[in-house]
Order: structure tokens, then sequence, then C-alpha cells
């Protein structure tokens, strides 16, 4: 899948330009290339096909020598992955049958969700996993509920009823294990960020890409057929180890959908770290956010309650800004009062 390009350049502008100039927009160009540099837009020489589900999907079995393996109710046509047909209760999900040392990836999905049920009568959605574990079925989106990684929920019923948010919705969560994902609450407590998307039944082809680099997760969506990947998600201070296994699950209830997947490619990032990143053992880093609580410190909260969690950016923002607000608001009282009190002296004189 070839995506947008972010760099361009116009041979028949430079030639016009002084050597000066010239030089001057290398300069521009190298540093937009340094700034860049881990994004893949797709490009065919970064990608890893040991990672990747493609058409017509030669490596799907349960040969020894498959690299992807498949459960439940799914079915692999030439065309698509079906995770789930539009039937009552059933569950299905791929995985890949190679664990993943790319310390910085990139994985575009393309997929289908549709079926004959009305807008707000479906469900109940699909799920990635960059997860320890593979095909462990389970009551999250066909998966287990507690897991080891990074799951991606694309999830299209609401089951919280709760005014703040349209579906279908997608959010991400980061487990250690130790806390399960609320399907009843849709997880809301536990997310990292979500948004909402319009992904059912369209007629034309629509995107999510999974990007993680230098601890960084970014969400990306492309559902309008503008070719244009519009941010969901994006999250600083995400640890992520290496040697997990990358795979997609659906699940229906008492409502149903097609769940399809068109294909999943893994792009790798090319990206420097430091002497101490490079020799630190990464298949020992434990499933974490720094700027959240560890889901252990929350095992014997019901909810998974986040919420009382260290300062983030923007809290401490708001604090700050109060400050200055409170500072502001008592040098003007201060002001006035004193002011009341020179012209009240000035009466006695």
């Amino acid at each position: 899948m070839a995506r947008k390009r972010r760099l361009h350049s116009h041979p028949s502008v430079t030639r016009k330009m002084p050597v000066c100039h010239s030089i001057f927009l290398l300069l521009c160009f190298l540093q937009c290339a340094s700034v860049y540099s881990d994004i893949t837009d797709g490009n065919a020489e970064h990608l890893k096909r040991e990672h990747s589900l493609i058409k017509p999907y030669q490596g799907v079995g349960t040969s020894p020598s498959s690299q992807w393996d498949f459960w439940g109710s799914t079915l692999v046509t030439s065309q698509y992955v079906r995770l789930t047909p539009d039937e009552r209760s059933k569950q299905g999900s791929i995985w890949n049958t190679v664990p993943c040392y790319l310390k910085d990836w990139e994985m575009h999905v393309q997929f289908k969700v549709h079926g004959s049920g009305r807008k707000n009568l479906n469900g109940d959605g699909f799920a990635l996993w960059y997860t320890k574990d593979r095909l462990h079925s389970g009551s999250v989106f066909g998966s287990s509920a507690k897991f080891h990684g990074l799951a991606i929920f694309i999830d299209t019923y609401p089951n919280d009823e709760a005014p703040d948010r349209s579906f279908p919705y997608i959010s991400a969560m980061v487990n250690n294990g130790s806390l399960p994902y609320d399907h009843g609450k849709d997880g809301r407590f536990s997310e990292l960020g979500g948004c909402s998307a319009e992904i059912r039944n369209k007629d034309h082809d629509t995107y999510l890409a999974i990007r993680y680099s230098k601890g960084r997760l970014t969400i990306m969506v492309d559902v309008d057929d503008k070719n244009d990947w519009k941010e969901c998600i994006d999250f600083g201070g995400v640890r992520l180890p290496i040697g997990y296994y990358f795979g997609a699950s659906a699940a229906t209830g008492d409502l149903s959908d097609n769940h399809d997947i068109i294909s999943m490619k893994m792009y790798q990032l090319m990206v420097e770290h430091t002497a101490e990143e490079d020799n630190q053992d990464w298949t020992k880093i434990e499933p974490s956010v720094s700027l959240l609580k560890s889901p252990k410190d929350n095992i014997d909260d019901p909810t998974g309650n986040f919420r009382s969690t260290p300062l983030t950016g923007w809290k401490v923002f708001l604090l700050l800004l109060c400050a200055l607000l409170g500072i502001v608001v008592c040098a003007v009282v201060g002001a006035v009062v004193f002011q009341k009190r020179q012209e009240r002296n000035k009466r006695f004189y």
C-alpha cells in the first residue's frame, strides 16, 4: 500500500536559484529528512514481509512454515481474511507466528467492517494486538482480557451508553497482564486516548496506522477516502518490549458484523538510538506507560481507575495557569487596597 509522501522537490525551481540559495535549501532538506527519518509512508524497501499479511495470503495456515495462523470463525479467502461473519456469537483471530524484534515500527492495516444491521445495531468490533501471547481466546473482541503488550480496540457498540463519545470508537491500551480490559465500560478507565471514526459500511477502503518509535505511540486513521492520515492518538512515555506477536481478533454478540482484514503491512522505521538504549535488553522491558500509574497499582481497584496519576503536561500547565491568574488577582486587589489607603491617609493631612 503506497501512502502519502511528505517530502517533495522540484528540480526546475532549484536550477533557477543562486548557489547560496541551493545550499540553504539543501541544509533545510537535510534537517527535514532528519526530522522525518522515522516516517516510512509505506516505502516498499522497509516492508517486513515476515510480519505482513498480504493478498493472496499464501503464508497463512497451520503448517510449520506458515507465518500466520488463525482460530475460531476466521475464514481466509483470496480477497480478505474474515475474522467473523455477520452472525451472532462468533469469535475469530489471526496471528503472526514470527515474533517481532524491531524496536521502531509502523503497521498499516486495511480493513472493512460491514453488515446488514442498522447504524446503531451492530457489534461488537475488532482489535489489533502486539502481545506476548498469541491465539488465546477470550472475552475482549475474541481475545484475552488480561494481556501483556499493546491493544488497539475498534469498538462499534457502546456498552456504557455514556454521552461523552460516539461510536464506532478507537482506543489504545498498554497492559502488563494485571489489569483486565473493562468491556462493560468500553475500556474508558484504562485507555491512553481515543477518537470516533465512522468506519462501517463504507464503499471505499478504510485504513489504520500504528506507529511506535522512541517511546511514542501514534495511531492514525484514513476512513474518509481523502488519501490522508488523520491523527487519532499520540502518546509519549510508552515502553514496549521486542519479541512480541502481532495479531487481529474480532467478536460478535447479540448484534453482529463482518470484520474483514484486507492487509496488515509492517514497516521498519530507521531510527537512531543512544548507546544506552542499544545496550538495554529490550526483551525484558515490561509494558508500561510512564505518565500513568502501573496497572499493578490498580489491581485492587475494580474500575482500573487511572485518574489518580502523576501530573501530566497539561495538568502542570493548568496548575501554572491557575497560579498565574491567582497572582494577577492578588496584585490587582493589593493595588486597589493600597490606593484606598493612600486616599484615606491624605484626608488626615
